[in-house]
């Protein structure tokens, strides 16, 4: 899935989040916790839900349940 960057992104630099399409968001946040991968907090929008974390190397990630809502 590919979304809209940030604001604070300027023209040029490069910088890529990566979406995993999860169905059940807390499941999978607190599955990942005990592996050490902690997500930020859940949010709403539009009938789905997502959180944002960092991988080990400071990637930013995302999971997003927006691929399994009804408004798709």
């Amino acid at each position: 899935m590919v979304h809209q960057a940030a604001k604070g992104i300027r023209s040029g630099q490069a910088s890529v989040k990566l979406v995993f399409d999860i169905e059940d968001i807390e499941g999978f946040k607190a599955h990942c916790a005990k592996q050490g991968l902690e997500f930020g907090a859940s949010h709403r929008a539009d009938g789905y839900s997502f959180a944002n974390a960092k991988d080990p190397d400071g990637n930013s990630i995302s999971i997003s349940s927006r691929s399994f809502s009804a408004r798709r």
